[in-house]
């Protein structure tokens, strides 16, 4: 399972300065926008468009500001024409760390990516460097005192989940693309309140990291993160839960 999504049970304070800089509306309407312009305007009919808008929804995204974003992608409102660019890489210890970007100027952002992964002693690699590691998964996070680990575990699989990895802080939930929204909705049936679900790249061949690793990893990739054209940062590193604690309480 990824250590990174566990990571991200802890990044509430981030998420909140994010939103207050305006970096999370804007980039949670770029997504809407991709989406739109990938697969059409109708949520029922495209996915990747619903999840975008579920998303959105939950940081609070006005409704006008969400509809504005999907008539950008359908070419109904003139906007910025963005393309989707993956960004390959090395970071501390070895991890493998991908950046999916949405931007206006392919050039200036493969620059500005370069340096952040310098700085943060890792390498920008050629393109498929470390992305036939990762597959497309669904992850759904259930906070630990939300469910049982046995209860968590025989909803999800019955719904057709892959695994269920669960810890003291959080229940990780694996499901192939195709029963995401399936797993998603059993789980929020059963009155469990769902933290966190997305599709994500996951690796199975994972690095584990001690404390010094870890925050040298989660240096570079908050810096990614923190890119007002990066839309996501995936890495293949597992960070155990009691380093995690550490690293919340830094």
């Amino acid at each position: 399972m990824s250590g990174h999504s566990k990571w991200s049970t802890i990044k509430h304070k981030k998420a909140a300065l994010d939103a207050k800089r305006g970096k999370a509306w804007s980039k949670l309407a770029r997504a809407v926008t991709m989406a739109a312009r990938l697969a059409g305007g109708n949520p029922n009919d495209n996915p990747t468009l619903r999840l975008a808008i579920d998303k959105a929804k939950g940081d609070n995204m006005p409704k006008d500001t969400i509809e504005k974003a999907i008539k950008k992608g359908t070419g109904e409102l003139e906007g910025g024409s963005y393309e989707e660019v993956l960004y390959e890489g090395y970071g501390h210890s070895g991890v493998a760390i991908m950046c999916l970007a949405m931007t206006d100027n392919r050039n200036r952002t493969s620059a500005e990516i370069k340096k952040l992964f310098e700085r943060a002693g890792g390498n920008l690699g050629a393109s498929n460097c470390v992305a036939f590691q990762f597959q497309t998964k669904g992850v759904i996070l259930v906070a630990g005192d939300k469910a049982g680990e046995d209860q968590i575990m025989e909803i999800a699989l019955e719904a057709g989940a892959e695994d269920v990895d669960s810890s003291e802080l959080v229940h990780e939930v694996l499901t192939g693309p195709d029963d995401f929204e399936t797993v998603k909705l059993a789980i929020e049936a059963a009155g469990i309140e769902v933290q966190s679900a997305e599709l994500s790249r996951v690796s199975e061949n994972k690095i584990t990291l001690d404390l010094n690793a870890a925050r040298k990893v989660m240096r570079l990739v908050d810096a990614l993160e923190d890119h007002e054209d990066a839309d996501a940062v995936y890495t293949n590193s597992d960070i155990p839960d009691d380093v995690i604690e550490q690293l919340a309480k830094e």
